[in-house]
């Protein structure tokens, strides 16, 4: 099903704030009680009881945010440039006032000499919050989820 502009919209410009290290303006994106999952060997495990990459709530997302910001991530001097392309949108479900929302990604990570590629989909749960929405949960699912990966150390 297609998917409302306005909704299109938030999602590219959460995309953007990722990409440009707006940590604090990604983060208040969120809502308080926000999961934020990026699933490990499978993606339609149960992230209370399996391994995953990352699963926060939003307490760790704060902490995450923080850490990112703080300037001292090792893996963050100089911070990387990153754009990320985003398409296939498609709703999933909604009722008006909470929508599930999925996505394709590529994201392009450079620092110095080296360059990674990221890939996936993402599943977003979204709650309107005004004229805007707040992301209630977001799951990313890497194409490559299953090998073996380089440490995150930005937003996916």
């Amino acid at each position: 099903m297609a998917v409302d502009s306005r909704i299109e919209a938030f999602l590219i410009g959460e995309a953007r704030l990722m990409d440009e290290n707006r940590y604090a303006e990604w983060l208040a994106l969120w809502a308080e009680n926000g999961r934020y999952w990026v699933p490990c060997n499978a993606d339609d495990g149960d992230p209370a009881t399996t391994v995953s990459i990352i699963y926060d709530d939003y307490e760790r997302l704060c902490q995450r945010v923080e850490r990112l910001a703080s300037g001292t991530v090792q893996a963050q001097q100089p911070a990387p440039r990153m754009r990320r392309i985003l398409g296939g949108f498609e709703t999933v479900d909604g009722d008006g006032v909470e929508t599930t929302v999925e996505s394709n990604f590529i994201l392009a990570v450079a620092r110095g000499r080296s360059k990674e590629i990221w890939a996936g989909r993402t599943t977003h749960r979204l709650r309107c919050h005004g004229e805007s929405f707040r992301i209630i949960s977001k799951k990313v699912v890497l194409i490559d989820l299953d090998q073996e990966l380089p440490i995150l150390q930005f937003l996916i």
